[in-house]
């Protein structure tokens, strides 16, 4: 959904920052507008938030992959690759808008039949009916600005597998360390595990699982 707040810079990699409209927020009650989405998906991006390196790990073929946020499809595209023809990414935004932009840039990539794309409310994902079904599932820059995220956070644990694995990312400008660790006591009260913290530069990431 890639929101756009104006409170200043977001900084997701080691020594890189750019401004925090460059990502919009699932459930933002202030939304980057979809006209400019574009802007979102700039080739450019990658020399400073890179995919392949922030997701290469998890996504593996055939995977079921959650995507709150997705905005265009900055990362739903390369996710889509990393899922393979048997997987699936279900991208879901706030706008649209987005999801209109992200569907002809899937088309013209020839990912389409490997995107789903839902457009979800303030409070609520509506995903439902994915509960058990998702292997993995990132949301970059987006638990803060959430109006709820303990609330984020169940909806997410509903739709994980038994093993199923969360991955976040917190920005270190706009949230401190203790708003980070209280993201993931959050995370833990709805049932969700605790695994790793990865702590660079300019952002903190938590992994978590569903036992």
């Amino acid at each position: 959904m890639n929101g756009d707040t104006g409170r200043g810079p977001c900084i997701l990699q080691a020594g890189t920052s750019f401004p925090l409209s460059e990502r919009r927020m699932v459930m933002a009650e202030h939304v980057y507008p979809a006209w400019l989405g574009w802007l979102l998906v700039s080739p450019t991006r990658k020399f400073y938030m890179d995919p392949d390196r922030i997701l290469g790990s998890y996504i593996k073929g055939g995977m079921t992959v959650l995507e709150p946020g997705c905005g265009m499809g900055f990362f739903s595209l390369p996710a889509a690759r990393m899922a393979g023809p048997n997987g699936r990414v279900i991208c879901i935004d706030l706008q649209p808008g987005m999801i209109a932009g992200l569907k002809k840039r899937a088309a013209r990539a020839g990912l389409a039949d490997r995107i789903e794309t839902r457009v979800c409310t303030a409070r609520s994902l509506h995903i439902e009916d994915l509960q058990g079904r998702i292997d993995f599932c990132f949301a970059i820059g987006v638990v803060h600005e959430t109006p709820d995220g303990k609330e984020f956070f169940r909806q997410v644990a509903e739709s994980l597998k038994p093993g199923g694995k969360l991955l976040f990312v917190e920005p270190k400008g706009p949230v401190t360390q203790e708003n980070y660790e209280k993201a993931i006591e959050q995370a833990e009260e709805v049932g969700l595990k605790f695994r790793k913290k990865i702590v660079e530069q300019g952002g903190r990431s938590a992994i978590m699982y569903k036992k």
